[in-house]
């Protein structure tokens, strides 16, 4: 059981992205986290931002703005100086360059004592001007993206990992996805799940699967997600290949537990990836992973004892790496078993565990600062 944090903290948090993804779970979740420990946390974002209303629903104080162009930058920096300084907040946390450059200034301007910036791309920074100049410190989603800064330049004490927490649905020992599909309990599903775009790397996982399908004909593979027009490409694709029969494309779902639970081998040839919870939601289902060694891909599992790992763009190495999985099923049972206590056991991606690494971050920032 965790102790009481040293001092509850005023923390406002800035986005200036509109849409619903991973940044913005992460961002989400932090905030339930964090007022479970007992801080006081207030969001300011964009007027039509997603964030905005499922902030509000749960309760929390909600700041809008606009963000884009020179005029709503001039109007907000006053904005969220008084905003900073009537709130008497500790910590201001931005999420985007944008947000950065408006909040990071006002808060610089309104003397909030921390100022952080949150990295959750994997791609190199360019300018470090969002990063060294306007905050203090940084935090990232994986360990790959801070070494990334510290490549670039930015200070080792200045930068922490903050993993993200992954909301892990109840087991129920059963999914209904063979039923669906009208598949036999005989037959092997390698699944992936992951949002249709070319990084995501789904023609690469057909390519590896092809000729596996050929020699089993109780193999399928399920594609979960959606995404024009990627999603009609690789549609496309599966019918060039003569694969209908064995490549099922799902779309978008609501049902993702219940999906993985159906899954033999969870598979994902991504070609970037900050960190990928999508690997440590399938291990929590009992399922082996497969995916690429690239970015925070490897932070995400046990290599070689609840998944493994191949390397970027060798499809021979994914269709043996698959094929493993497929033909031991006694290999499956265990790494399973090890998926279930590395991602839903060990604590290391739940709620609290994020709440208690930023906590510690942000109280050892403050007090380097006042010295």
């Amino acid at each position: 059981m965790s102790t009481a944090p040293e001092r509850t903290l005023r923390i406002l948090h800035s986005e200036a992205a509109t849409s619903w993804g991973g940044q913005e779970q992460y961002i989400f979740r932090m905030f339930l986290a964090m007022r479970e420990r007992g801080h006081h946390l207030e969001l300011l974002c964009q007027p039509h931002a997603q964030l905005a209303d499922r902030m509000r629903q749960e309760g929390f104080t909600v700041h809008t703005m606009l963000m884009d162009g020179p005029a709503n930058y001039l109007r907000g920096v006053p904005k969220v100086r008084n905003i900073l300084r009537q709130g008497r907040f500790d910590v201001l946390n931005t999420h985007s360059r944008r947000d950065t450059l408006l909040a990071g200034v006002a808060a610089r301007l309104a003397g909030t004592p921390l100022i952080v910036r949150t990295r959750h791309l994997a791609k190199k920074p360019g300018s470090l001007l969002s990063y060294t100049v306007v905050p203090h410190r940084v935090t990232t989603a994986s360990e790959f993206v801070r070494r990334g800064l510290l490549d670039r330049g930015v200070a080792e004490g200045h930068v922490a990992v903050v993993y993200p927490s992954v909301e892990l649905p109840p087991l129920t020992g059963q999914s209904t996805l063979r039923q669906e599909l009208k598949l036999a309990q005989n037959d092997i599903v390698v699944g992936c799940v992951a949002v249709m775009r070319k990084q995501k790397g789904h023609k690469e996982l057909i390519d590896a699967m092809a000729p596996l399908i050929a020699e089993r004909p109780n193999l399928h593979l399920v594609l979960v997600g959606g995404g024009s027009p990627v999603f009609e490409e690789i549609q496309g694709y599966v019918k060039e290949r003569g694969l209908t029969r064995r490549v099922h494309m799902l779309g978008m779902r609501n049902d993702v537990p219940n999906l993985l639970e159906g899954f033999d081998i969870f598979a994902l040839a991504t070609r970037q990836e900050a960190s990928g919870t999508v690997f440590v939601e399938a291990g929590s289902m009992g399922v082996p992973v497969i995916g690429t060694r690239v970015d925070g891909v490897p932070e995400m599992m046990r290599e070689g004892v609840n998944g493994l790992l191949v390397p970027l763009d060798d499809i021979p190495a994914l269709t043996d790496a698959i094929r493993l999985l497929v033909e031991d099923p006694e290999l499956r049972v265990q790494m399973g078993q090890a998926g279930l206590e590395f991602c839903r056991r060990s604590g290391y991606f739940d709620r609290q565990t994020m709440a208690l690494r930023v906590e510690e971050a942000y109280l050892r920032w403050l007090k380097e600062l006042k010295k």
